[in-house]
């Protein structure tokens, strides 16, 4: 399971929108093997003057919070990383330096999905790559 938040200056990350989650999921997808199928992006829109960041940063400055289900190795973290830095710079035009990402691990136990505990679900895909 998975679920994905998209901070940004409002002006800037609405217009880009559909194509940043479009990048995302199909890094995710390629990174960690997920389900094509399974897309659950939110987009927290930050006005100007309520959007504080270093001064080495822009404008264009976008966070990306990732929820999952422990278990991906570091090496299938990395190459998420990498692959989101390269299309943010060449498909959308936001700097390496202008791109922070952090996964958030958690138990299975700790997610409650379709009526269940997620230990008790039965997925369609790997957690452990």
């Amino acid at each position: 399971m998975g679920q994905i938040k998209i901070f940004g200056i409002k002006k800037h990350l609405h217009p880009i929108r559909e194509k940043l989650s479009e990048i995302v999921h199909e890094c995710i997808v390629d990174a960690f093997h997920y389900p094509k199928e399974k897309k659950a992006h939110r987009f927290i829109y930050i006005e100007e003057d309520s959007f504080f960041y270093f001064d080495t940063r822009t404008e264009k400055h976008t966070i990306i919070e990732i929820n999952v289900f422990e278990g991906r190795s570091i090496e299938a973290k990395k190459k998420l990383y990498q692959l989101l830095f390269d299309r943010f710079e060449n498909e959308l035009g936001i700097s390496t330096m202008d791109l922070e990402i952090t996964v958030f691990e958690t138990p299975m136990h700790n997610w409650g999905i379709r009526g269940k505990s997620g230990d008790e679900l039965v997925l369609s895909y790997k957690v452990n790559i």
